[in-house]
């Protein structure tokens, strides 16, 4: 009876099993699931991503020329000055009495000039009083009138007259040449003691004020100086960004560009390249090292007409941006309008781990490995009538964070495996036999395993 049993058993199990791989629920090899579209089109925009602060276009540092202090603070951090403002004043104590000490030098001195010249024109009068008499003198001593002592005493008061008079002439010169000095000095103290007053240099606005009433600062006379304020023009506002070596061939002056400031989530800003350094960022600097990340300043101009709408940010200014806020920058290097594929469908001989991903990290694995064009790339074309893949070799051209052109290696039209990921990488092989489905479909059934 217990045989009986166990044999009906194992019949039924043998039944089910039959039945299950007739329908194919067991036994059956499992069948890659793929995404298809069809290779047409696109407009591929290359970009170079780099990340850095927003700074002033244009921005004066202003020190002042004398040491001291700060007497006078006239405006705050923020306030906005025009050309040839008073902004602030340094104690001129010291200098202002060294003003008045060489402008009576040069009173005195003007004294010295008046003086010289009245000395040259009674040396002028006794000259034409000796030479008349030397004159009438030597008449008589002709005649034998006088005798050779008065002649030559005559003869010696008109020498002594004549050196006298050039010797006045000479001190005349000699005192307007003094005057002349001394009034170099008074320019000199007049300036020094005008550089205790400091005026705006430009029309802008007060970014930073370094100093406080009563600080005492250091003059640029000694050293470097202390700074004591920047003025900038916040109407015109750029980004400054580091581009690595690897990028910087692609940047070119007038190069469009997308900014994206940390300040402002989710809105975009428009820029335009206006500056590219020609030295790297570790020119000069005091320590340096082989493995030092090697890269080169270049400058963004931020496009008023892109932010004039904004709302928020900083209202006291002319612009919503403030000195010093984050952003990021994807410099747009080049444009083609061509036969494009999703970059995730490129793949080299050179396998990679990874699973079903979406799309977007996908294309971010891709971009390092596509760019060296030394190495082969190839495709996976479809075929719809056998649904099976063939691989393809294919040449590529520039490349964004989703699409890369294709120059060789395929036509428009024709189908190609997008996704996943992981199976385009490791699991397809040529010939292999896949099912179609859609991105939907794909990445619901990995998520719901």
């Amino acid at each position: 009876m217990k045989l009986k049993h166990i044999l009906i058993g194992a019949g039924a199990i043998i039944a089910i099993l039959i039945v299950l791989a007739a329908t194919g629920v067991i036994g059956k090899k499992q069948v890659e699931k793929v995404t298809v579209e069809k290779a047409g089109n696109k407009t591929v925009i290359e970009t170079v991503t780099a990340s850095g602060k927003i700074q002033p276009e244009t921005e004066v540092k202003l020190s002042s020329e004398v040491s001291g202090e700060v007497t006078e603070l006239l405006v705050k951090e923020g306030d906005i000055v025009k050309k040839g403002q008073l902004l602030c004043k340094v104690r001129p104590d010291i200098l202002q009495s060294s003003y008045e000490r060489t402008v009576a030098s040069y009173n005195a001195q003007k004294a010295s000039v008046a003086s010289a010249q009245q000395q040259l024109v009674q040396a002028e009068a006794n000259f034409v009083n000796a030479e008349a008499t030397y004159k009438r003198n030597v008449e008589l001593f002709n005649k034998k009138v006088i005798s050779a002592a008065e002649f030559d005493n005559a003869k010696a008061a008109y020498l002594t007259a004549k050196s006298t008079l050039a010797s006045a002439k000479e001190g005349v010169v000699g005192a307007k040449f003094n005057l002349e000095q001394t009034g170099a000095s008074v320019k000199e103290a007049g300036a020094n003691l005008a550089r205790t007053t400091i005026y705006a240099p430009v029309d802008g606005v007060v970014s930073k004020l370094s100093i406080e009433l009563g600080d005492r600062i250091l003059g640029t006379s000694q050293m470097a100086g202390t700074e004591i304020m920047r003025i900038s023009n916040l109407s015109s506002m750029e980004v400054n960004v580091d581009v690595n070596e690897n990028d910087i061939n692609r940047v070119t002056l007038g190069d469009s560009a997308t900014v994206e400031v940390d300040a402002f989530a989710g809105k975009k800003f428009r820029g335009v390249v206006t500056e590219i350094a020609s030295s790297s960022t570790a020119v000069g600097a005091t320590t340096t090292s082989v493995d030092q990340v090697t890269n080169f300043s270049v400058k963004v101009r931020l496009l008023a007409a892109s932010y004039s709408a904004v709302k928020g940010g900083a209202k006291d200014l002319p612009s919503p941006f403030r000195p010093g806020l984050s952003a990021t920058v994807d410099i747009e290097s080049e444009t083609v309008n061509g036969l494009a594929v999703p970059i995730q469908a490129i793949f080299t001989d050179a396998k990679t781990d990874g699973d079903n991903s979406s799309s977007a990290q996908d294309a971010e694995k891709q971009k390092s490995k596509l760019n060296d064009k030394q190495v082969k790339q190839y495709i996976y074309l479809f075929d719809a009538k056998a649904s099976t893949v063939k691989k393809a070799e294919v040449t590529t051209g520039i490349q964004n964070d989703q699409f890369i052109i294709v120059k060789t290696g395929l036509k428009a039209g024709q189908e190609i495996v997008s996704g996943p990921y992981s199976a385009i990488q490791n699991k397809l092989k040529d010939g292999l036999k896949v099912e179609q489905t859609s991105k939907d479909k794909l990445f619901t059934s990995g998520d719901k395993k």
